[in-house]
């Protein structure tokens, strides 16, 4: 071996854990930095209601969730895609089983059991973890500063073979990943795009019937935006709406909010029934029915979604067969902003992509490498998101242990 210098990794999330993984395996030492009380905190409480692992959708489909990094993410999955990480669980003794969604989850639905498992086997590889040690930058002569209960720690320049960066987005804060690092790779020269919520909720106008409902999940529906359409379920919130299909969607509604102060959503109540069927059950005689009642029994509305149905609607609209129907299939959600960066699942923005290299180093730190969610990409959840975040911990990895040889 060339080196008996350590690799320094800062940030102990699925990237820099996935690369430690890498490095430690080609026999390198490696020192993870993390700055809360214990690794991978974002990881344990995105597993609280069933760790999502990844997605079992076609390959040629699930690269479309990227958007424009496509290209870039594509790379990654190429060497780490869907059924790498199925592979990688099962390595570590966690067993997957694919949901009736096609999103993929550990049997055991939570995180804790696979970090536990992944941590014992970097362990054995003796790859040093240092937590409370929060990364405040670069020291003028290049050493990396930490600051720790105990005080102040530097590790010098010499003192590290190479570093990765793998220090997440801006979202959660309260669990490690505030984005104070923006600042100090700007001061180096790379080039960052702003950091915007992603996988978050937005905000609307409920009147206190609606309000009545917070917290109900609405299932079994579909929503569009811009031609772009999700069937899923969201939540309603005092705020406004979240969840699995209104993240689907967040860009797009998020950009068109920046755009032009709003951004308006179709929500189809019925997405298994055509406006047509619809319209002919809801024109058998009600007799006394109230409409609420007539809407339950002849198409199963209830609850929050005929609240919404009324919320969004109008009277003359619910007054006639056809016009009601047609409302049911699509109901016009304004939505009049995102909420705040520190509520949302991820983030966008980070260093740009052409900013690194195909190893995922710097070109203008040599040395230095980033992966994760620093990097300027974003996924929906549902497995994309966890997938190409260890992807790119893959990557960087791997990139690392070339740039050692």
């Amino acid at each position: 071996m060339s080196t008996v210098k350590p690799v320094v990794i800062i940030g102990a999330g699925p990237a820099g854990l996935m690369a430690a993984d890498i490095i430690s395996a080609a026999g390198y030492p490696v020192e993870l930095f993390d700055a809360m009380p214990s690794p991978a905190r974002k990881l344990l409480r995105a597993g609280v209601g069933g760790l999502n692992l990844t997605h079992n959708e076609a390959a040629e489909r699930f690269i479309t969730r990227y958007d424009e990094a496509q290209p870039i993410v594509a790379g990654w999955l190429a060497e780490f895609g869907q059924e790498s990480v199925r592979a990688f669980a099962r390595d570590l003794g966690i067993e997957t089983f694919v949901g009736s969604s096609g999103r993929v989850f550990p049997v055991q639905m939570k995180a804790a059991p696979l970090l536990r498992a992944w941590l014992r086997r970097l362990n054995e590889r003796q790859v040093q973890l240092h937590v409370r040690h929060r990364w405040t930058g670069w020291g003028p002569e290049g050493e990396l500063v930490f600051s720790t209960p105990q005080g102040r720690r530097d590790v010098a320049r010499r003192d590290a073979a190479a570093t990765l960066l793998a220090l997440g987005g801006a979202s959660w804060p309260r669990l490690g990943s505030d984005g104070s690092w923006a600042a100090w790779l700007r001061d180096r020269g790379v080039a960052l795009s702003p950091f915007r919520p992603a996988n978050g909720g937005f905000s609307t106008h409920w009147s206190t019937h609606m309000l009545a409902h917070a917290g109900s999940p609405l299932k079994g529906i579909a929503l569009t935006h811009e031609g772009a359409s999700k069937r899923g379920e969201f939540m309603i919130t005092r705020y406004g709406v979240e969840g699995g299909a209104i993240y689907a969607l967040s860009r797009s509604l998020r950009e068109r909010i920046e755009m032009d102060g709003n951004a308006q959503l179709q929500i189809d109540l019925c997405p298994d029934r055509t406006e047509a069927a619809l319209g002919a059950l809801l024109s058998r005689p009600r007799g006394r029915d109230s409409l609420a009642n007539h809407l339950r029994r002849q198409i199963g509305l209830s609850g929050a979604k005929a609240t919404l149905l009324r919320e969004l609607s109008t009277a003359e609209q619910r007054a006639e067969t056809l016009h009601l129907a047609a409302a049911i299939k699509s109901l016009p959600l304004t939505l009049t902003g995102t909420r705040p960066l520190a509520e949302a699942i991820s983030s966008a923005g980070g260093v740009a992509l052409d900013e690194v290299d195909k190893r995922l180093m710097l070109r203008k730190l040599p040395g230095v490498f980033c992966a994760g969610e620093m990097l300027d990409w974003e996924a929906p959840t549902g497995g994309y998101l966890l997938t190409a975040v260890m992807a790119s911990g893959y990557m960087a990895g791997h990139g690392m242990v070339d740039y050692l040889r």
